[in-house]
């Protein structure tokens, strides 16, 4: 895992250590699929949601691994109530960073696939077999939900037409096309997750997707369903105006994170590939061959394991890897 902060880095290292001795083997022994969950103050919600998590999926068992990110309230002992294992970090940092620790959790355990989906009940947990199938059947390296080749519940016109516009815009951005920016019903392989280097603390599911695509994975998405949230209020979109429910005001300051997030990384992975490329060309040793998907064209993920596993970050990366 590349860790650009120290402090993330000290705090993830000290979530890992406590979440080992509190499980013990079953946190070092996890069944081939993890399903992570990064949850905020989701009491009433977060139950039900691992209540209706399967203990099976395409045949494989499965874990819950829920990551509490700085929780007030009484999230910890109803996901725990419901069987799952929870992770508890006293420091809230955002989505992105408690689904980056699930992730090392997950790997950490022996996981082979992780799928996640959110703690608010918006997605449908059958639909997880539609996403890991592919990855279980050697097709894809990483699968993501689409609303937009599936359905949704949601009747705000802006929200829609913005998220067709940043998959446009992600599509025109790595040659791959994407109806579906942001949706949070996907599997991966394990590895995966070790790979790309994951900063943004929100809007981390464009970062994710954006590095898998440009790290050369292949990646692929099915037809999906997204439900309205039925308890609490959605975590997304807070601004300092929130509290006055302007949808207009919100869906503005939300766009504007988004698209700094998706042109940021979009910016910083192309560089890394020049940098990376250069170094490359510049060394008098054979190069290597580069990073793919399934076996197919130059590299493999078999390829990029065993590379993330014996070499260094990328010179551009001054980042410490754990």
């Amino acid at each position: 895992m590349i860790y650009s902060n120290l402090q993330d880095q000290a705090i993830d290292d000290s979530a890992v250590a406590a979440f080992v001795d509190t499980y013990g083997d079953r946190a070092t022994s996890l069944p081939p699929v993890a399903i992570v969950i990064a949850a905020y103050n989701e009491e009433g919600a977060i139950g039900p949601v691992v209540e209706a998590l399967p203990e099976q999926v395409c045949g494989l068992a499965t874990a819950a691994v829920i990551v509490a990110d700085g929780c007030a309230d009484g999230t910890v002992k109803e996901a725990t109530t419901a069987g799952a294992m929870v992770c508890d970090v006293p420091v809230n940092r955002g989505q992105g960073a408690a689904l980056r620790l699930g992730y090392r959790l997950a790997r950490n355990g022996g996981a082979a696939y992780i799928i996640t989906t959110d703690a608010d009940g918006q997605y449908n947990p059958a639909e997880m077999e539609r996403v890991l199938g592919p990855i279980v059947a050697g097709e894809a390296d990483f699968v993501t939900g689409s609303r937009q080749l599936g359905s949704q519940e949601t009747k705000d016109f802006i929200r829609r037409a913005g998220s067709r516009f940043f998959a446009l815009s992600l599509s025109m951005l790595t040659g791959q096309k994407i109806s579906d920016t942001t949706f949070g019903l996907r599997a991966m392989r394990a590895e995966v997750t070790d790979a790309v280097r994951l900063e943004q603390p929100q809007y981390q599911a464009s970062e994710l997707l954006i590095g898998v695509i440009t790290h050369g994975y292949k990646v692929t998405e099915v037809p999906a369903t997204i439900h309205r949230r039925r308890v609490g209020e959605s975590k997304k979109g807070h601004n300092p105006l929130y509290g006055l429910h302007l949808p207009g005001v919100n869906n503005f300051f939300y766009g504007m994170r988004f698209a700094r997030v998706i042109y940021g990384t979009w910016w910083r992975e192309r560089q890394r590939s020049r940098s990376a490329g250069r170094s490359s060309s510049s060394s008098s040793a054979s190069p290597e061959p580069v990073a793919r998907a399934n076996g197919s064209g130059p590299g493999s993920v078999e390829a990029s394991a065993s590379s993330a596993a014996a070499g260094a970050p990328a010179p551009a990366e001054e980042a410490k890897r754990t």
